[in-house]
């Protein structure tokens, strides 16, 4: 598991076209990608399985914890990315609620573009 971060400090200023913006890149790919949002409650929870393919999970609202394959469950807020490669054990979990996108495809390369928060 890894987690980055898309805040504003870790975004780009554009200024082109007269704009003024901040933007945090998160992914590209070339390959066909699913993209959803998930809706967490309070108390929710996304159960431990596999990843089917690499996905990214963009905490957009809330926070809640992260685990890996191990029995560490690591604390994630609004503004953090998770990745998890194909194959990989994971789970989601909230007190207060959270809301996140989600991003799966067979080619997700998280590093080309954020910078590594935790690598667990």
């Amino acid at each position: 598991m890894e987690i980055y971060g898309f805040d504003k400090e870790v975004g780009t200023h554009i200024s082109k076209f007269n704009s003024d913006f901040i933007i945090s890149r998160i992914i590209k790919t070339t390959m066909p990608a699913h993209i959803g949002c998930m809706h967490l409650e309070a108390s929710g929870i996304i159960g431990y399985h596999q990843a089917v393919v690499p996905q990214l999970v963009v905490i957009v609202n809330g926070e809640g914890w992260v685990r890996g394959e191990g029995d560490t469950n690591i604390f994630v807020k609004k503004g953090d990315v998770v990745f998890w490669k194909k194959g990989e054990w994971h789970e989601t979990t909230t007190d207060m609620g959270l809301t996140a996108i989600v991003i799966e495809s067979e080619e997700l390369n998280p590093s080309s573009l954020m910078t590594l928060k935790v690598n667990n």
